[in-house]
């Protein structure tokens, strides 16, 4: 008796969850029905005519305008800024996490946080506008280490990509907890640009990560879906600007796709390379790299580890990267900086690099 009393509760409260949830969908679609909205970017004459009710992010995406979003929409990466200039309604708690109150005063949104509800007039970079939707096949998917892999595609449809060095792409992964069945993951491209017809990433095994896993179970011949370019990456082309690299663990992939650009372009430049591991089990291209420095006298090399364990060898340098940039790095007057690597790293190489008098308009980075 005390078992069926037991299943006739628990038959009871599933019941009660599924009308509760159908009564959502039903509110969802009937009363919060926005109906088509315009969408006014860049003060064009022809805006765009949606069905509200989404996120400005996929409002634009389903027009096949493809703003940066790392996190996926999640509201955690703070990369798909746009100024919302009407229509966008109070800015919420999760944005003012990411946006300065300058910033919030000037209609700086987040388009993941901001609901299309009414018409909307917005401002987006000029390049937004030029990324494209590529599908792509795997033709090649190796381990560099025990958690990083190099998966290299060739593009199909549109079969040709542009791109600065240093730029980065967002693969489409599939995820039955989304909504819409998908997220994006961004990471940088570590082929040349002279390569149009394909591009290559590195990617760093995260537990439980969902880009992650799914780029390291790639096989060749797969077919994926992604978009690009994205990124405020710009080399300066001036054979006579001395270029620092600084990077550390996945940040691998843009100073490859840096340094194999300027050394075809302009192979007289000189380059150093700062690059910092925890131990030789976290270390790659290292043969490749330094085989193009005896080939190239004007691009330096300098990898160091942090963490050595017993019974590992190594009789390199040792110790935090940003320590070996402060020893060795001599400024000269015309010079750039691309920084790569995990949030402490950066603040500490930006530390080093303000201490030697560089300006923050002659340095780009990425966190992660």
């Amino acid at each position: 008796m005390t078992l069926t009393i037991y299943l006739v509760g628990v038959g009871v409260f599933v019941g009660l969850i599924l009308l509760l949830s159908a009564a959502i969908l039903v509110a969802t679609r009937y009363l919060a029905n926005y109906g088509t909205c315009k969408v006014i970017i860049n003060d064009s004459e022809e805006p765009l005519e949606v069905e509200g009710g989404d996120t400005l992010l996929a409002t634009l995406y389903g027009q096949k305008i493809f703003i940066p979003s790392a996190c996926g929409g999640q509201g955690t990466c703070g990369e798909c800024r746009v100024r919302v200039l009407d229509g966008g309604g109070q800015i919420l708690p999760t944005e003012l996490q990411h946006i300065a109150k300058p910033e919030a005063r000037a209609g700086v949104r987040l388009a993941c946080q901001v609901k299309v509800r009414q018409d909307i007039r917005i401002e987006i970079p000029e390049e937004y506008l030029s990324v494209q939707e590529f599908e792509a096949e795997v033709i090649s998917a190796k381990k560099l280490t025990y958690d990083m892999a190099e998966v290299r595609f060739r593009l199909i449809e549109p079969d040709r990509i542009d791109f600065r060095a240093g730029q980065y792409i967002q693969i489409k992964v599939p995820d039955p907890d989304s909504p819409d069945g998908f997220v994006f993951r961004a990471y940088s491209i570590s082929s040349k640009p002279s390569e149009h017809d394909q591009v290559e990433i590195v990617v760093r095994q995260i537990p439980g990560g969902k880009g992650s896993t799914y780029v390291h179970h790639l096989k060749v011949g797969d077919k994926v879906h992604l978009t690009g370019p994205y990124g405020k990456f710009r080399l300066n082309e001036d054979e006579d600007c001395h270029l620092l690299l600084v990077g550390g663990g996945a940040g691998m992939a843009p100073m490859k796709c840096l340094i194999t650009h300027c050394l075809e372009t302009t192979p007289n430049r000189p380059i150093e390379l700062y690059f910092g591991a925890r131990g030789p089990k976290d270390l790659f291209y290292v043969e490749e790299f330094e085989k193009l420095s005896k080939e190239h006298p004007n691009f330096k090399v300098l990898w160091a580890l942090s963490d050595i364990q017993e019974g590992e060898k190594w009789d390199g340098p040792t110790g935090f990267i940003h320590i070996h940039v402060g020893k060795h790095y001599n400024p000269p007057e015309k010079r750039q900086v691309f920084l790569c690597g995990p949030p402490p790293m950066i603040n500490a190489v930006m530390g080093v690099l303000e201490e030697k008098g560089l300006r923050e308009d002659e340095i780009f980075y990425d966190k992660f």
